[in-house]
């Protein structure tokens, strides 16, 4: 069985939030599963408020949210990838 990496992206279908799909797709690697949460839905606002997101859009990676994501400057591509994003296991 292959390992997977779990990127959790919480977005609320803004534009900005499709911006950031769109980086994390670009950047995934095979290895990479790539989850879009919707924070309408009750069970992704109860597991974005379980990582202590205050902002959206966010990106978890194995269950950590990302640090671009924790001081409230939004996902970039050096953050993303030094959490582990595009890296094969």
């Amino acid at each position: 069985m292959s390992k997977t990496r779990k990127v959790e992206i919480f977005s609320a279908g803004c534009p900005l939030c499709e911006e950031t799909i769109q980086l994390v797709k670009s950047l995934a690697c095979p290895s990479c599963e790539v989850q879009i949460l919707d924070m309408n839905a009750p069970e992704a606002a109860a597991r974005a408020k379980d990582l202590g997101i205050q902002t959206i859009p966010a990106v978890a990676i194995d269950g950590k949210l990302a640090a671009c994501c924790s001081g409230g400057k939004g996902p970039n591509e050096a953050d993303l990838r030094a959490a582990g994003l595009g890296t094969a296991l």
